[in-house]
């Protein structure tokens, strides 16, 4: 059973060319960028999950732009692909463009729910939007299709993606923004093989359990929010991140990776510092 390796991409917030989020990122860019560094990095991927707020304002026009940077780049990689709603979002743009639906065919009151599997392992989308709020929740109907996938476990487990994070926040302000009925989620999983839940949103990395499971928010692509902001503040500052999934078995393990170019302090060959740890290690006896 090979590892793997998976990329989270959340809250890419992508606008039609020649629009800038809050007037000052280029969202387009960052997102090339990124995926630039996946395609030129060496690595085998073999799973790109998108978990949310995919455009900033639901615009057909965004949504093409998103799938024709990501698409072309997971080819080449041998990448599957996971599409998940935000609250950004729009259920039909998002239908259409990202999922090849026929224009005309997508019922918006029902939400876009998807299972993947990678080499044994399930990947299931939950799509935790209601059309015109932007907190989160899973209808019972969602909670019953969940619970009939979860009832036969997949041989390497599963990973359950969605948008909102189950949990609170650091801030005040995404408290009112999470999921709401996490409660409920928690009985669902209770007992099956899901072994981490990954979320966005925040645009704050965080990590937490919800019943026993591993629960992972990923940094934001767009941009991100101070967590330790002065008191009685909230603060946005430009900075972007995504996360590396290592599946090791059936351990899922969560790593946030910065966007930007940070300054290198060095740079070795992987044998190089292996052996150094390797001879501390015997001096260390």
């Amino acid at each position: 059973m090979k590892d793997l390796i998976l990329v989270q991409l959340t809250d890419t917030h992508l606008r039609p060319a020649g629009e800038q989020v809050l007037d000052t990122i280029d969202t387009h860019a960052t997102l090339l960028h990124v995926l630039n560094r996946l395609r030129t990095g060496g690595q085998r991927i073999d799973a790109l999950l998108l978990s949310g707020d995919l455009t900033d304002n639901g615009s057909p026009e965004a949504y093409r732009r998103l799938r024709e940077a990501v698409e072309p780049v997971a080819a080449e990689l041998g990448a599957q692909v996971l599409y998940v709603m935000g609250n950004h979002d729009e259920r039909d743009a998002f239908g259409v463009e990202l999922l090849g639906l026929e224009p005309g065919t997508v019922d918006t009151a029902l939400p876009h729910d998807r299972v993947i599997e990678v080499d044994g392992l399930r990947l299931i989308g939950l799509d935790t939007t209601t059309p015109g709020r932007h907190d989160g929740r899973l209808e019972p109907e969602q909670l019953s299709w969940l619970a009939e996938q979860l009832r036969h476990p997949a041989s390497r487990g599963s990973v359950l993606v969605l948008h909102h994070p189950p949990l609170p926040s650091a801030i005040p302000a995404a408290e009112f923004l999470k999921l709401q009925n996490a409660d409920q989620l928690a009985e669902v999983i209770s007992g099956t093989d899901v072994r981490m839940i990954l979320c966005g949103h925040n645009h704050m990395t965080a990590a937490s359990a919800l019943g026993g499971v591993p629960v992972w928010v990923g940094p934001a692509l767009a941009y991100r929010i101070d967590a330790m902001a002065p008191a009685g503040r909230q603060q946005g500052f430009v900075g972007s991140g995504f996360t590396r999934l290592d599946v090791v078995g059936t351990a899922v393990i969560a790593t946030a990776v910065e966007a930007g170019p940070g300054t290198r302090i060095y740079d070795k060959a992987d044998t190089e510092v292996q052996e150094r740890l390797a001879a501390l290690a015997a001096e260390a006896g």
